[in-house]
């Protein structure tokens, strides 16, 4: 019934039951759909952030697989390093993996000690003869009138692509400190020795790949990396423009190039000063050995 509040007058209105009950009806029905469609919002959202984080994880895994591969190409090379540096070490000093004649002397001695050497013992022998060997040979090289223990010119004819000192990291993006000088140069381009000395290092060298370290007396050292190959072994002598290896990629590099270091007392210096001196550039091009 409603009743007007001016006049009073009251007018009665009839509302079946049915017209109700579907009133209800279509209440119920619409809050129902709205529940479901809060529902179905709310699944999406969670599925979404699921989604999100299972994508993440994704490439978190990725990443460490990736790191897990160049790690397992970086032994796989160190392997192949340490067998051809024990093959020239049995060249070199005659160590066998076993002794040669009766069947007697590869038992045991009468102490019951075997005759054959260990592992240790023949690493502790070549180690002593690698350092003894070492030594006489940086007393002779270093004693000669000729010789020339500055490092001089360029090492390998290129372009040069990035300098000494901080720089923007191409792997990180973060700032870093660049010991030396990257030369840009085509794979498998001669690389040279910048001064006379002995090769303390040839060999895989974490980041720096396949790296020849040269010792020029007087605590001058220069380092050749991410090497495709080497043409040296750790001990060897070596004149200033001799060939010490080739340009490559290997390591932590982003293309073939050469990366040149020169330290002073261990202490990376920067290379432009030695990069300018001509002595190199004058040996090269009286060899005619490598244009500039």
């Amino acid at each position: 019934m409603l009743a007007h509040s001016l006049h009073g007058r009251l007018q009665r209105i009839h509302i079946p039951h049915r017209f109700i009950y579907a009133a209800l009806g279509a209440l119920g029905v619409a809050v129902l759909m709205l529940l479901s469609v809060v529902g179905s919002y709310a699944r999406m959202v969670w599925k979404v952030a699921n989604y999100n984080s299972l994508q993440q994880e994704a490439q978190v895994l990725r990443e460490r697989y990736d790191n897990l591969q160049r790690k397992a190409r970086q032994t796989d090379e160190q392997l192949a390093s340490l067998q051809l540096l024990a093959d020239e070490v049995t060249t070199a000093y005659g160590v066998r993996t076993q002794l040669a004649g009766s069947l007697d002397l590869v038992g045991e001695a009468p102490g019951g000690d075997s005759l054959v050497p260990t592992m240790g013992e023949t690493l502790a022998e070549y180690s002593y003869l690698r350092t003894t060997n070492l030594a006489r040979r940086q007393r002779n090289i270093f004693s000669r009138a000729d010789v020339n223990v500055l490092p001089g010119g360029w090492p390998v004819n290129g372009r040069l692509m990035a300098g000494y000192g901080v720089r923007s990291d191409p792997f990180s993006g973060e700032g870093s400190m660049h010991t030396g000088v990257d030369i840009s140069a085509p794979m498998g381009t001669p690389v040279h020795a910048a001064a006379d000395g002995i090769v303390l290092h040839a060999g895989w060298n974490g980041g720096y790949g396949r790296c020849v370290i040269i010792d020029h007396g007087n605590n001058y050292q220069t380092w050749y990396a991410h090497l495709s190959r080497m043409d040296v072994i750790e001990g060897e002598e070596i004149r200033q423009g001799e060939v010490l290896g080739a340009v490559g990629t290997t390591g932590r590099s982003t293309g073939a190039h050469l990366h040149y270091e020169v330290r002073i007392g261990s202490t990376p210096v920067n290379p432009y000063r030695f990069l300018a001196r001509p002595s190199l550039v004058h040996a090269a091009a009286a060899t005619s050995e490598f244009p500039f």
